[in-house]
């Protein structure tokens, strides 16, 4: 039976017990709790894990170094679930402490497979969102990085940050204006559009376009703003049409 098969009393019990067993095993050494949790088919069980290991590490001083080489040693695990969710309690740890779990994050990049690739990019946002100044000090070094898909998986996982806060990650997307790999600058123009219908935003992403060299790519990034205008005019804080107005107001 799957987690969300579970009435909402039953999901609160079975939240209660992971976090128990995961706690119980940590405080002991061990990591029976955390791999049998970790590799569980269910994505629910893998995310209540890694956000027990997250809290733990976090409540914990005393647990911190046990949990830390747990997780190393479970991101050798030949299970792909398995090394999914270290990254994603990594990425847990590293909303407050990302100095140490940075190390996580330089292998799971490279792994071989996509889902431990994506916990990756869903761990950037969280961090970065929460705890931007170690996290893209760290992101900046792979912008440039000989892999396309390491520089597609960074500029993605900034995103999350500038949703509230452009200003933030705009001068970091400026470094891939010239990218010439689609899957990047796809991704680049993707970004552009998420970060540019929430409240404020918009005129910051447009003066800063306007300090761009590359002006093919800035006008199909604004292609993409007029779009998620209306894709998202139910969320977005301006109708297309305002979001036309300014944009015709600063490409005059």
């Amino acid at each position: 039976m799957g987690f969300y098969d579970l009435t909402q009393e039953e999901r609160t019990l079975r939240v209660q017990e992971i976090n128990q067993e995961i706690f119980k095993d940590l405080s002991d050494g061990k990591n029976d709790s955390v791999v049998l949790h970790a590799s569980d088919e269910d994505t629910y069980i893998r995310k209540t894990a890694y956000q027990a290991v997250g809290k733990i590490f976090n409540a914990n001083r005393d647990l911190r170094s046990i949990v830390l080489q747990i997780l190393q040693g479970l991101l050798n695990s030949d299970n792909e679930k398995i090394r999914q969710t270290v990254i994603n309690a990594a990425g847990e740890i590293g909303k407050f402490r990302f100095e140490e779990v940075q190390g996580f994050f330089d292998i799971g990049l490279f792994d071989e497979h996509h889902s431990v690739r994506n916990a990756v990019i869903g761990s950037i946002k969280k961090m970065g969102n929460a705890n931007p100044t170690p996290v893209f000090k760290w992101t900046k070094q792979y912008l440039q990085h000989p892999d396309k898909e390491i520089r597609r998986e960074i500029c993605h996982g900034i995103e999350l940050r500038g949703r509230k806060y452009p200003q933030d990650i705009l001068p970091m997307l400026k470094t891939l204006q010239f990218d010439e790999t689609k899957r990047v600058r796809n991704t680049l123009i993707h970004v552009i559009g998420q970060i540019s219908y929430k409240k404020g935003c918009l005129k910051t992403v447009l003066e800063h376009l306007k300090t761009w060299e590359n002006n093919v790519l800035v006008m199909e990034a604004i292609e993409e703003i007029i779009d998620v205008h209306h894709r998202y005019r139910s969320f977005a804080i301006l109708t297309q049409q305002e979001a036309i107005a300014l944009i015709d107001a600063n490409y005059r």
